[in-house]
């Protein structure tokens, strides 16, 4: 579906409000923590992190509307853990913004060295492209963990899941982790390192659930061994 198609255009725009409101309140978290507005590195970022957002909304609508309208609520059947998990992770994820701003932005606790900070902008390369990719191969790439049996749910193996069973996840990781360093704080990777045990935990619970309800996921996790690292788990 093209974005200019009048279904395109609708969901476009019903989406772009969650998600410039999301990028404000991210915004609002860095700056008040920070207690300033003259942040240039937070500024660029949000920007950039917004723009880059936009285009992949605007890019998954015109490949997959479906799977657009399918992230933008939660089904009936999420598993409860879940909705505890999702949860948590959206108020870590404000901690580790005040956390970032009050570190990096306002009293300078750490400091991180230049070209760790251009590691970590390079981390966000696989950290946007792992889950694009994974939306691309993925139609049923829910934001929640439950079976879609209304919409025909079955195993992918296509893309990065021909590699790892939770790429998505694999980029969450490495989002977490790149985003204090990026912005100066060592102090933030305090927070990412629960938010990262965390994405591990999900991991773990939704490949159990898969296995145990999604008709060959069981076979597809032999040939695929590895759920978030190659080699490693």
């Amino acid at each position: 579906m093209n974005v200019s198609s009048p279904r395109g255009f609708r969901l476009f725009l019903s989406r772009l409000p969650q998600v410039a409101a999301f990028y404000i309140v991210m915004g609002l978290m860095l700056m008040l923590s920070a207690g300033r507005v003259d942040w240039v590195d937070a500024w660029v970022f949000l920007i950039a992190y917004f723009l880059v957002a936009a285009a992949g909304q605007a890019w998954l609508i015109r490949i997959d509307p479906s799977l657009v309208e399918e992230r933008s609520r939660w089904g009936s059947n999420t598993k409860a853990w879940d909705r505890w998990i999702v949860s948590a992770n959206a108020l870590l994820t404000l901690a580790l913004l005040v956390v970032i701003g009050l570190d990096a932005g306002r009293f300078g606790w750490s400091h991180v060295a230049g070209p760790v900070r251009l590691a970590a902008l390079f981390g966000f390369v696989p950290a946007f492209g792992l889950p694009l990719l994974a939306s691309r191969a993925n139609t049923f790439l829910a934001s929640t963990v439950r079976i879609q049996t209304e919409r025909g749910h079955a195993v992918v193996s296509a893309g990065p899941y021909a590699w790892i069973r939770h790429p998505m996840y694999a980029g969450m990781i490495l989002f977490d982790v790149s985003l204090p360093l990026l912005l100066g704080s060592w102090c933030g990777l305090g927070v990412s390192a629960v938010m990262v045990a965390l994405v591990i935990l999900r991991t773990a619970l939704e490949d159990r659930t898969l296995q145990s309800d999604l008709p060959g996921y069981v076979n597809y996790a032999r040939r695929v061994r590895f759920r978030l690292l190659p080699g490693l788990w």
